[in-house]
């Protein structure tokens, strides 16, 4: 394999990249490509270069993609008004067909721009024949928003043993085939878990986890996290984002990276470089 040719000049050295496809080379690494990192199409094509690589050095990644700018502009399109509960949109009948349709054809975008790199993907979501994840309701005042209760690992696992990426929408179906909307997190973290994945990277537009002096943090144990909640380093917005990460690896996943998905190739950076790229959370 000729690594110059596959790699990007400004990637990580090849002398490193070497070392660590070795030491990933029978894991799975869980990508979730967050809704505000996929605006801007040239953060978008550079993602899509590096899942590509990723693809061709024969690593097992699954994505999970968000779309909340997306479903948001459809909705004012429509003149829908959003209306959140503690973070998550309530979801009525009329909110969850514009959110399917417009995640699936967000997945749809993303399998056919990994075509374009030469790397085979696959669909999943529920429409697509092959459904991965079952859910119950979160709560009643949400409407259609769940919670996953079920993943079909075996539909995964297959996928990626015909050297294939899984490119996940987070929609899954509940009771008579309701389909429900997911908060991309929460069913990111479902699906590595359930894998008991080697990494679970979550692609944010924030460098990681930052000090009280606002100075990223490299890596972090949960209990160093509760800390920080307490002292409220950590605030707000990230809270739910933290709690995924703990109850990732608390439950057999084996560290969580939090990485800002707009510079370049940090997906590669995070998993073949000494020094990683955001911030990485273990037990």
């Amino acid at each position: 394999m000729d690594l110059e040719k596959i790699l990007p000049k400004d990637g990580p050295p090849i002398n490193e990249v070497t070392k660590y496809i070795e030491k990933y080379k029978n894991d799975l690494i869980v990508i979730k490509y967050g809704g505000n990192v996929l605006i801007d199409r040239n953060i978008f094509n550079n993602f899509i270069t590096d899942l590509s690589i990723l693809n061709k050095l024969g690593l097992a990644t699954i994505v999970i993609h968000g779309g909340g700018p997306r479903i948001k502009r459809e909705l004012e399109k429509s003149n829908i008004q959003s209306k959140f509960i503690r973070g998550l949109r309530v979801t009525d009948k009329n909110i969850i067909n514009i959110v399917e349709s417009v995640l699936i054809d967000f997945n749809d975008d993303i399998v056919k721009s990994l075509k374009d790199k030469g790397s085979e993907a696959v669909s999943i979501h529920t429409k697509s024949k092959n459904k991965v994840i079952k859910v119950i309701p979160e709560i009643e005042e949400l409407g259609f928003v769940g919670i996953p209760n079920e993943i079909n690992n075996e539909e995964i696992l297959n996928i990626i043993n015909q050297n294939k990426i899984p490119i996940i929408s987070p929609l899954g179906l509940g009771a008579e085939n309701q389909t429900y909307n997911i908060n991309g997190d929460t069913a990111a973290m479902a699906i590595a878990k359930s894998l008991k994945s080697r990494r679970l990277l979550l692609m944010t537009n924030v460098d990681g986890v930052l000090d009280k002096n606002k100075k990223l943090i490299e890596e972090i144990s949960s209990s160093e996290i509760m800390e920080m909640i307490k002292d409220e380093t950590i605030t707000e917005g990230m809270i739910p984002k933290i709690n995924a990460c703990l109850d990732a690896v608390n439950n057999g996943v084996t560290a969580v990276g939090i990485i800002n998905g707009t510079k370049p190739h940090s997906c590669l950076w995070e998993i073949f470089s000494d020094k990683g790229s955001g911030t990485l959370i273990r037990q």
